[in-house]
């Protein structure tokens, strides 16, 4: 474990034992995280959850929005399809989530994009990233843990597209195992692991195009003194599950040798804590600069029954901000 790491962990434990307010960034490595007290965070980090916020809301109207996607060359994405399939088939994993870097376009500036978008999360680190996530990592209140993981994705638009959805035999096998998974993971902070809510769908509008996207809540209970060890118990959940794969360890590694970039904070964490309740998203609908570039970062869970050009064509729709 590395030492910033380390210090991370032991700050959020601390804060959380005196039930002092504060906000973090956890990349997916766990490499580079960021905790600010809530004051502190306004200097670095716009942030908005469900619930809270550190700015002041501006005007937000967009007169033209230009967007121009650039994916990934999909001989890369194949490339990278086909050695997670070998490593499927031959049975190191069962679900992996393959995600790959594209150039966009656009006459907005990073800031512009973030007060213009609506979403349930919103984050951005300033002159580095925008994040605009429909999904929830964990929550915490009044001692309960829940997590919603979210696996799979269908164009709203299409006719009978929620029926659809729900019986795709592949989306429904990738969507159990992150289930299992979730829940496995909860155990080993939490008891009374249930599934509270299973495969519900939520709407997503954005500039491009709408989507009905799936999830479902897995709760549990934690000890009494879990505000003393946040730290730890967020520690021993990373990365998340939806966006790493099953089982976690050998599908990180496999991860790391198909996609052969950094993902830095994307997939990583945002997490807000308020003094008494927790919550947190994934980082996901992530727009980068990267010099002079805008880089969207984007992929999907991959199972033994995924086909390339569907997976491809899903990373590319999920190329979007949420403007509507």
């Amino acid at each position: 474990m590395n030492k910033l790491r380390k210090h991370t962990i032991l700050k959020m434990n601390d804060l959380g034992k005196t039930k002092t307010p504060f906000v973090f960034l956890i990349d997916f490595d766990f490499e580079h995280p960021k905790i600010w007290g809530i004051e502190e965070s306004r200097q670095h980090l716009l942030w908005q959850t469900p619930s809270q916020q550190n700015y002041e809301e501006t005007s937000s109207t967009v007169d033209s929005f230009d967007w121009k996607v650039q994916p990934v060359y999909y001989g890369r994405y194949q490339k990278a399809f086909n050695l997670v399939q070998s490593h499927l088939h031959g049975g190191d994993s069962y679900l992996l989530n393959l995600t790959m870097p594209s150039r966009v376009e656009t006459n907005l500036s990073l800031a512009e994009i973030f007060h213009a978008s609506q979403a349930p999360y919103k984050i951005m680190l300033k002159n580095q990233f925008v994040c605009f996530s429909p999904e929830i990592f964990v929550r915490i209140e009044d001692q309960k843990i829940s997590s919603f993981p979210m696996k799979g994705t269908i164009d709203a638009n299409i006719e009978n597209a929620a029926f659809i959805l729900k019986n795709n035999v592949k989306e429904l096998a990738e969507h159990n195992t992150i289930v299992d998974l979730i829940r496995n993971d909860l155990s080993i902070v939490a008891d009374q692991i249930q599934v509270k809510k299973y495969r519900y769908l939520d709407h997503i509008k954005s500039n491009r195009n709408e989507l009905l996207q799936m999830s479902s809540q897995i709760t549990g209970v934690l000890p009494d003194n879990y505000h003393e060890h946040l730290g730890d118990i967020i520690s021993k959940l990373l990365p998340a599950g939806s966006i790493s794969g099953a089982p976690k360890k050998k599908t990180v590694e496999i991860i790391k040798e198909a996609e052969k970039y950094d993902r830095g904070y994307y997939t990583g964490i945002f997490g807000f804590f308020d003094g008494e309740n927790f919550d947190s998203c994934v980082l996901i609908r992530y727009l980068e600069q990267q010099g002079d570039e805008l880089i969207f970062k984007s992929g999907g869970g991959i199972t033994f029954q995924s086909d390339c050009e569907q997976e491809y064509e899903e990373l590319v729709k999920k190329i979007y901000v949420p403007i509507a």
